[in-house]
């Protein structure tokens, strides 16, 4: 079984459904309610964990309800929890909407303003063991190069996925082993055009494009690999399913287009239920 560690966020999620979006000052009435366990850090935990990886979260929550219900809910997906740190902040919170087959969102950061380089010294040994680690922006930046730079050093894979996007040093690009951007936020860290940003990393880069479905350079040409058409009932995490997919994929082994296709196809299947980490697929379901 492959081994991945996932340094990241861990949210709980207040998600409403409603006809349409409000607009600016306009108060609506929504159609459903419902808390979920999110966090990007902590989706693709659970996202990888379903789909056969061994698994460690190491992150922050709070000493409080949330923090309490979300270390009960990774042990009982058999996810490792030793690393994650009780501190002051509340856990974290999404607050989101989700209406049209789309969502908004908005992250109040709370215990995951607090992963440190400490943290990531504290899970160096498990860290050091891993097939791969996997990253994201909700935590503080100068924490994610840290891992990036300790990763380099021990010769462990590395996966970001740099959402949500905050301008961060071009550096970064060499140091990771694979990056998974939006068509957005490729073109806010690369100032290039699909084509010509995925063209600079072959075999690195590889962009998700929603609906359409993913893009990367193999070194000679651009591979565009479709997307499984499905009914949407909620996107939340399925960019997260996506990322810990592909993740195991290349952990097994698969070539990046395969690893592509098992991410996509669990990604899939997660958007046609409600809530991130409760839609998202075991290895069974995508036989």
């Amino acid at each position: 079984m492959s081994k991945i560690t996932v340094i990241g966020s861990i949210n709980v999620d207040l998600t409403v459904t409603s006809d349409r979006f409000p607009k600016v000052g306009e108060t609506i009435f929504g159609t459903g309610f419902g808390t979920y366990f999110g966090g990007k850090g902590a989706n693709q935990a659970v996202a990888a964990k379903r789909l056969g990886a061994d698994v460690t979260l190491v992150g922050c929550v709070g000493d409080d309800a949330n923090g309490e219900m979300c270390l009960k809910h990774f042990k009982e997906e058999g996810i490792d929890t030793s690393y994650i740190r009780k501190v002051k902040e509340p856990t974290g919170v999404a607050l989101i909407t989700v209406s049209e087959n789309d969502n908004e969102i908005i992250v109040i950061k709370g215990a995951n303003s607090c992963v440190s380089k400490e943290d990531v010294n504290n899970a160096l040994n498990v860290i050091r063991e891993s097939d791969m680690v996997i990253l994201q922006l909700e935590i503080p930046l100068e924490t994610v190069e840290y891992v990036l730079e300790v990763c380099r050093k021990y010769g462990v894979k590395t996966l970001l996925n740099p959402a949500p996007f905050s301008a961060f040093p071009k550096e970064w690009l060499e140091l990771c082993y694979y990056i998974t951007p939006n068509e957005t936020e490729a073109k806010q860290m690369t100032s290039l055009d699909k084509e010509e940003a995925l063209k600079c990393y072959p075999n690195k880069m590889v962009m998700t494009h929603g609906s359409e479905g993913v893009y990367y350079h193999d070194g000679e040409k651009l591979v565009h690999v479709p997307a499984f058409k499905v009914e949407v009932v909620d996107t939340t995490g399925a960019g997260d399913t996506f990322n810990g997919g592909m993740a195991v994929g290349l952990c097994e082994g698969m070539t990046l287009s395969e690893a592509i296709t098992l991410g996509q196809k669990a990604s899939a299947l997660a958007i046609g239920k409600m809530g991130a980490q409760t839609a998202m697929p075991y290895r069974k379901d995508l036989d």
